[in-house]
């Protein structure tokens, strides 16, 4: 190689080395002043807009009186708020019934009423409420949002391992008033229950346990859940249904396991049992599992219950349904104590 030769390949691979370097910082230059571009394209194209399914509901705007299921207190204080600061526009009012007490099916004739722009139950809608919506000049859709259970509480320190549904029935309809009469202690049994027409639960309870028996002269009944709770916590021989999420995590009463026959009775809390005496720091949890696969025998949905009539009450419960079916609205609706649907 002739010395000329080699001077122009140095000079050659300089300007090569500087072009070199001035790109790698140019690139340099505009990561660093563009991160926050990099950030979202990357995050576009790895994960969905966590809001794509609220961006495509049809919200509208107003103040919207909704009410019914007493079930669905605690779904509420989880679920409200946050819709509420979703959507600004879109404003809910709970609503009691101005007679009676309020409840799934207090609910759905409120709706008929045209008192409510939508309800909540606990239960499925009748052929009798469908009828009259049809009277009316529009139809009922209930959309199921959850999965509830009926657990059975009794005073925490009445030793029994269970009850059959058959033994369950047999003591709200008055043929067992011993607790020795299923493998207890010789103590009076004292049912206590709300009454048939105040809620969705109770209903449930009538067709799908009592089998449309009517209840024993010795049941007590008893206007709310939180009294009935106080009272069975009082009375050694008690017995109380209500939801599941009501009874389990309780620190003064116990959740029964219970089954369609004797040897296989599940229980509505997650095994293994807590001891009362570690609550509240500790609380028994749902049977999520026995729920979904429909192990646990008393199992039931809850619906949103929307009036199809084409106006703005239709899309404010259409609205409601379908948040509490996105992925945010099922994680609140596990928050709350119940099973997610989806």
């Amino acid at each position: 190689m002739s010395p000329k030769n080699g001077t122009n390949e140095t000079g050659v691979l300089a300007i090569t080395l500087v072009i070199t370097l001035g790109l790698v910082g140019g690139v340099f230059w505009w990561l660093a002043n563009n991160s926050g571009v990099i950030n979202s394209l990357t995050i576009n194209q790895t994960r969905p807009d966590k809001d794509t399914l609220t961006q495509n509901i049809n919200v509208p705007s107003g103040l919207f009186s909704y009410g019914g299921s007493t079930t669905w207190a605690t779904i509420r204080k989880e679920v409200d708020p946050e819709i509420q600061k979703l959507w600004l526009k879109y404003q809910l009012r709970y609503t009691d019934p101005t007679t009676g007490a309020p409840g799934s099916g207090t609910g759905i004739k409120m709706l008929l009423d045209n008192q409510l722009a939508f309800s909540q139950s606990s239960r499925s809608l009748k052929d009798e409420e469908y009828q009259k919506a049809k009277q009316r000049g529009f139809q009922l859709k209930e959309i199921p949002v959850a999965i509830d259970g009926i657990a059975i509480a009794v005073n925490p320190n009445l030793q029994i391992p269970g009850l059959t549904l058959a033994q369950l029935k047999d003591i709200y309809t008055g043929k067992l008033t011993n607790w020795q009469q299923v493998n207890g202690p010789n103590l009076s049994i004292t049912p206590y229950s709300r009454r048939l027409e105040e809620g969705g639960t109770i209903e449930f309870f009538d067709q799908n346990v009592m089998g449309g028996e009517k209840f024993g002269a010795n049941v007590k009944f008893i206007p709310t859940t939180t009294q009935a709770l106080k009272e069975l916590a009082n009375n050694p021989g008690g017995i109380y249904y209500a939801s599941a999420p009501e009874v389990v995590g309780q620190c003064t009463v116990k959740p029964l396991p219970i089954g369609r026959k004797s040897d296989r009775l599940i229980p509505p809390y997650k095994e293994p049992f807590t001891s009362l005496q570690n609550c509240p720091q500790q609380r028994n949890q749902i049977n999520a599992v026995a729920f979904q696969k429909g192990e646990y025998p008393i199992t039931r949905r809850l619906f949103v219950i929307i009036k199809q009539n084409g106006q703005s009450d239709q899309q404010a419960g259409e609205a409601y349904a379908n948040w509490l079916i996105t992925d945010r609205g099922q994680e609140l609706i596990g928050k709350a104590g119940f099973v997610r649907i989806r």
